[in-house]
């Protein structure tokens, strides 16, 4: 047992994100990310002067754009 946590529900240690590696997920501009953060329409924490991103919440927050109700597709939601 190696004790990091790896392959039990443990985020991977890569899980947090830079604005520049966001939009190049996201494939968007870091500026767009850097105001979407500002606005809090994208999950961020602003650490210092930089901003912060988590990939697991990332990755929900964008299902729930894609299957939310204004996207039109709630509909494919599962369950």
């Amino acid at each position: 047992m190696t004790g990091n946590g790896a392959g039990r529900g443990q985020p991977p240690e890569n899980d947090i994100l830079t604005v520049e590696e966001v939009a190049a997920y996201l494939r968007l501009q870091p500026q767009t990310i850097y105001k979407w953060a500002q606005e809090k329409r994208i999950p961020a924490v602003k650490l210092g002067k930089e901003w912060r991103f988590r990939k697991t919440i990332l990755d929900r927050w964008l299902d729930e754009q894609i299957l939310g109700e204004e996207s039109g597709f709630g509909h494919l939601k599962g369950g």
